[in-house]
């Protein structure tokens, strides 16, 4: 009796998953979803070209915001209209975030092997997470109608309140070395250009097909390379006990300023995020869902 009753509970409790699973497919495939979903990889794509502009602007003299996509959401901001179109832009970055994970609990259907179909499936949840702590920042912003504190002084006053408590030190370390390996990631697809089996280029001219393709692999390698940094520099702040060594992207961009021949790394770094920014407006036709 006790055996059938559990073959009972599991069973149900598969139905239950796979019913889950076929709500969240449809769900992923409805028109809206995949409508919204692809404006709000346009929308993230436009962040990633501003935060490439303020990137320039540095060069020049320190620019009006942070250097990184809280910093370009405040550019929006400030520009004529700017409150109308970031009202869009957080909604379409809501969107994006939902597709992506979506995308993580029933996409890549088309890959054939599952060892990659898994990592393929975290890699885009981590996307997605990503994309919905931007949208966020976005809404605050929205709300408060103000910049708020820098994405520096956050970092580093979670990192200090992470270190304070026991066993803090290694996590930070941990986060450094998980950042650093992610970046890895993103740079190999680059580098790899694992990306275009991601993308149905049949949708586009064979002359975008291969711009595409260019800016894919400049974009993700680029945007590879200024996290690594980031990651770098939150482990050297686990290993000095130093709070202060933790920077987000506006730091990481600032520090490569600050090297030997700086103000050209800088300008291959700007280069490189607006490619993948203009990556992500045809991977928004492109993508396969």
């Amino acid at each position: 009796m006790a055996i059938d009753e559990a073959h009972s509970a599991t069973g149900s409790a598969e139905h239950a998953a796979h019913e889950t699973e076929d709500k969240a497919d449809e769900a992923r495939h409805s028109r809206a979803m995949q409508v919204l979903g692809r404006f709000g990889d346009i929308c993230y794509g436009v962040v990633h070209v501003v935060v490439a502009i303020l990137a320039v602007q540095l060069i020049f003299g320190r620019p009006g915001h942070e250097v990184d996509q809280k910093g370009a959401v405040a550019t929006i901001a400030a520009e004529p209209f700017g409150e109308v179109v970031l009202w869009f832009v957080a909604i379409g970055l809501v969107a994006f975030a939902v597709w992506q994970l979506l995308m993580a609990t029933t996409g890549f259907g088309y890959v054939e092997d599952e060892g990659k179909r898994i990592r393929r499936r975290i890699g885009v949840g981590g996307r997605g997470v990503a994309v919905l702590f931007i949208a966020v920042s976005t809404f605050r912003l929205l709300v408060s109608s103000s910049a708020g504190k820098s994405s520096n002084g956050e970092s580093q006053t979670f990192t200090a309140k992470l270190m304070s408590v026991t066993g803090g030190r290694l996590l930070v370390g941990a986060v450094g070395v998980g950042i650093v390996v992610a970046a890895a990631v993103i740079a190999w697809r680059g580098v790899g250009r694992s990306f275009v089996e991601d993308l149905d280029l049949s949708r586009v001219s064979p002359k975008t097909a291969r711009l595409t393709e260019l800016l894919g692999a400049i974009g993700f390698a680029a945007k590879g390379v200024v996290y690594a940094i980031v990651g770098v520099l939150v482990l050297v702040a686990a290993i000095q006990f130093n709070p202060k060594r933790a920077v987000g992207l506006d730091g990481a961009l600032r520090t490569l300023a600050g090297q030997p021949l700086g103000i050209g790394l800088l300008v291959v770094a700007a280069l490189g995020l607006a490619c993948y920014g203009g990556y992500c407006f045809v991977e928004a036709r492109c993508r396969r869902s």
